[in-house]
């Protein structure tokens, strides 16, 4: 099929649709996630797609995508043309619609040539000239003003690279497609920030309205209301499995958005006030490895110390040495005991009193083929055992428990822990940890890809946990998370942790300021400032 170029927008029957996705419905098994949903999308148009976890989003981007099957009465219109359903996913790519899902679809194993390429191997018969398809990868590399070598393996990449070399692929298919080579085509975009640093996102921004201006249009889902608000034309607001609004953004406030995305009015959780923290609980001195080099810091018992920088500063690699889950070296004092840093197997550190909560929650964090019992229950089955096995009964009870105080749903200890939304795997895997009633639990980036009201959950969750004395360390770029969190915030650059901020210091825009180099006392040979209120 070819694919006649558009009108201009206000000239023709096409302006006010180039696809419509009308009267969507789905089901898994007998429940229903998708309840007649209405979704249009116009030429040059970005509409943002929000909704918590669960509403459905997702789900109906898979139906575009050709890997979900709606019910019949389901109806998809895409540049005039009503299609058959359930959509052909090769058709979808052909016609101009290309896509990078929430989990980027990319093979470590390979490099990025190879994944770049993969879908397109079937259509060249006469194999493939790899010379010039380097040269064509690194020249759209640097386009887009990336520095990502083609033939590095992606497992070499880090997480933000191999989200940029995600979206530059579907880029690339967008342009090979029929619309493509007519000015046209749709990018969709499921969830493609919480990897991106600050700068990364602009950098996404600038691509994306660069992509609009061509004529091209995008969907883009996302969480994070601010991204929604400084981005899009519109905003589509999934609950419940249905539409619940589509507004102008320029029409539209932050509040509003968030109250339709929950359907009720919601506020921020707040810390409640308490006495601060005076015993020392864990001393960490000179840890070094990955990118991160030197960091000395107490955190007292009942202290939640976020650390945060720009995307490769290393207070990503904080959690990580801590548990012992990366090489490296440096002293850890927590309670009585003293460990080495140099030699610390993750059971050491465990033993110890420290816990780790990663930021890739089902690659390393959780299994998305075992149930919430089997992910809940894990660390705990030593004390789960009768007689010579497990007492299935015993874990059923201790998983109900998780369910109840950390509001997980569906309410399903049989689940599997994949087919349950981000958030509420992310209170499986917190609940799991919390149990154990670690001396310090470590996260990283806590709350990515979960929604507004699993979060403010979640940061209850660590509130109450920090009340009863343990300490909590947080490595993230979400500085408004860190403000509404934190007691202190340290701030990396190059490698080096170079501030504190404590007291009205710990602001969402104070943070940000400083993570960017503002106000550091020495950004050349950095050292490590308190700045108190």
């Amino acid at each position: 099929m070819t694919v006649k170029p558009l009108a201009s927008p206000g000239t023709g029957p096409h302006d006010a649709d180039i696809l419509r996705m009308s009267q969507i419905r789905m089901k898994f098994g007998s429940v229903e996630v998708l309840r007649d949903v209405n979704l249009t999308l116009r030429r040059k148009e970005i509409v943002g797609l929000l909704g918590a976890n669960g509403s459905g989003k997702s789900t109906l981007i898979k139906v575009l995508a050709g890997f979900n099957s709606p019910q019949p009465g389901s109806v998809v219109r895409l540049w005039g043309e009503d299609l058959p359903l359930p959509l052909n996913a090769a058709r979808i790519r052909q016609m101009g619609v290309a896509f990078v899902h929430q989990h980027l679809a990319l093979i470590p194993s390979l490099s990025v040539v190879d994944n770049m390429l993969i879908s397109d191997t079937s259509r060249r018969p006469y194999g493939i000239k790899w010379r010039a398809e380097r040269r064509k990868i690194a020249a759209l590399m640097a386009e887009f003003d990336l520095d990502i070598d083609p033939d590095a393996m992606v497992e070499t990449l880090s997480p933000v690279e191999r989200a940029f070399v995600a979206i530059v692929r579907a880029f690339a298919e967008l342009r090979r497609s029929d619309a493509g080579r007519a000015g046209e085509g749709i990018l969709v975009l499921d969830e493609p920030t919480p990897f991106l640093s600050v700068a990364d996102v602009e950098k996404l921004f600038t691509v994306l309205r660069n992509i609009r201006s061509t004529g091209a249009s995008v969907i883009i889902v996302t969480h994070d209301i601010d991204e929604v608000l400084a981005l899009t034309d519109r905003v589509a607001v999934m609950r419940d499995g249905r539409l619940a609004a589509m507004m102008k953004t320029k029409d539209t406030s932050r509040q509003q958005i968030l109250d339709t995305i929950v359907g009720r009015a919601i506020a921020a959780y707040v810390r409640a006030p308490r006495p601060a923290p005076t015993k020392r609980n864990v001393t960490i001195e000179a840890l070094t490895g990955g990118r991160c080099k030197g960091f000395d810091a107490d955190l007292k018992a009942g202290e939640i110390l976020g650390v945060t920088g720009l995307i490769g500063s290393g207070f990503a690699d904080v959690p990580y040495l801590l548990f012992g889950a990366m090489q490296g070296s440096g002293h850890i004092k927590i309670g009585d005991t003293y460990l080495d840093a140099e030699n610390l197997p993750p059971a050491t550190a465990h033993a110890a009193g420290i816990a780790l909560l990663p930021g890739d929650r089902m690659g390393q964090g959780g299994v998305g083929s075992l149930s919430v019992t089997e992910n809940a229950t894990f660390l705990a089955l030593p004390r789960m055992r009768r007689g010579p096995g497990l007492s299935h009964g015993m874990m059923r009870r201790a998983t109900a428990g998780l369910i109840a105080d950390h509001d997980v749903r569906p309410a399903n200890p049989d689940a599997d822990l994949g087919n349950l939304s981000g958030g509420n795997q992310q209170k499986v895997l917190l609940g799991k940890w919390l149990a154990e009633a670690p001396k310090l639990l470590c996260l990283d980036e806590p709350t990515q890809g979960v929604d507004y009201g699993a979060r403010q959950q979640i940061f209850a969750a660590l509130d109450h946990a920090a009340a009863q004395g343990m300490s909590i360390l947080v490595a993230s770029t979400d500085h408004e998370q860190l403000a509404q969190l934190c007691d202190r915030v340290v701030v990396f650059w190059r490698g080096r942790p170079v501030m504190t901020l404590a007291g009205k210091d710990v602001e969402k825009d104070r943070i940000a300021r400083v993570c960017l180099g503002s106000g550091l006392p020495d950004t050349e040979t950095p050292h490590q400032t308190e700045v108190f209120a």
